[in-house]
């Protein structure tokens, strides 16, 4: 039977804000706990979803959180900490901690259900601070005592955030690309397709004790990615794969550079791994994907010459 109440830990972020939708269409009762209650307030207007201010990193506020509820959806995730051993505190905190602290309010709740959101090459052998953490993040959950879901998304993509428009804000400005991990390949999902996955196995029991990629269904490089972008916006990039060492020393300057983390060290060597399914593989539940190509258009919509040129009409009133 699917769940009538719904905890969604992250809700407020780029997935949790479409799996919020896709269960507000069900009309399930949907709680998205958040620090800062203006940062969900795009979910406020949806029915059903119920916006608390809370910190669930308490451990009290997450023993609350939980009882009542049918299932829980765990989203929460950080790209960028500072380094530690054998992960930095920041993501100790977010990927380790939380789940297993999640985990236990779950059992003693007497919840049911419990969807965990990892990422696609989570291993205890990966070569990043990131991967190992998602994997332990996985161990704790799977050693709570409630009937676990894991999910595994590629790169996600969709309207209103997409990675890359990061390359396209880059390629407005430069139209050579200096590139570390050109190489490396990646299978990008739709964000639809991941929360059209998450709620479906909420109410799948097939799905309790099972792991999942999700992607879709076409394999890139990230210079092939890239061009991509720089077609979809008009323009020709000229894309060069950097070496290990200058990889590195891009990574770093980025990483040290002011403002907002673009890239780290971490990040590269992340990427010095391909991030695919396995051959034949993409979506579970017999979900067909949504390709890149059919969905870019949205993603980008802020840089296409045809908007930037009605936009500009729009101000001229013509």
């Amino acid at each position: 039977m699917f769940p009538s109440t719904v905890l969604l830990i992250g809700g407020a972020g780029f997935i949790g804000s479409h799996v919020a939708s896709q269960l507000a269409e069900r009309n399930v009762r949907v709680i998205v706990p958040t620090r800062r209650r203006d940062r969900a307030k795009h979910l406020i207007l949806l029915p059903s979803v119920d916006v608390v201010e809370a910190d669930v990193n308490d451990p009290a506020v997450l023993a609350g959180l939980t009882t009542g509820v049918d299932a829980v959806v765990n989203l929460v995730g950080v790209l960028h900490s500072r380094s530690g051993t054998p992960w930095g505190a920041d993501f100790d905190r977010a990927h380790v901690a939380l789940p297993k602290a999640v985990a236990a309010a779950c059992k003693a709740a007497g919840v049911t259900r419990l969807v965990q959101v990892s990422a696609l090459g989570a291993a205890d052998d990966a070569p990043s601070q990131y991967l190992r953490s998602k994997a332990a993040g996985e161990a704790a959950v799977r050693a709570g005592g409630v009937d676990w879901t894991i999910v595994r998304p590629s790169l996600v993509f969709g309207d209103g955030e997409c990675f890359l428009r990061l390359f396209a804000r880059l390629l407005k400005l430069f139209p050579v690309m200096p590139l570390a991990g050109a190489d490396t390949r990646y299978q990008p999902v739709d964000v639809r397709d991941v929360a059209r996955c998450i709620v479906h196995a909420l109410g799948e029991p097939e799905a309790a004790g099972q792991v999942y990629p999700l992607c879709g269904p076409t394999v890139y490089t990230m210079r092939e990615l890239v061009k991509l972008t720089g077609r979809t916006i008009g323009r020709e990039p000229c894309v060069v794969g950097l070496p290990g060492p200058l990889a590195s020393l891009q990574a770093l300057a980025l990483e040290l550079a002011p403002g907002p983390t673009l890239m780290s060290r971490d990040n590269l060597r992340s990427m010095s791994v391909d991030n695919v399914c396995d051959a034949g593989c993409t979506l579970p539940f017999g979900f067909s994907p949504t390709t890149l190509e059919s969905a870019i258009a949205d993603c980008l919509v802020d840089f296409t010459p045809t908007d930037r040129f009605e936009r500009a009409r729009s101000k001229a009133h013509r």
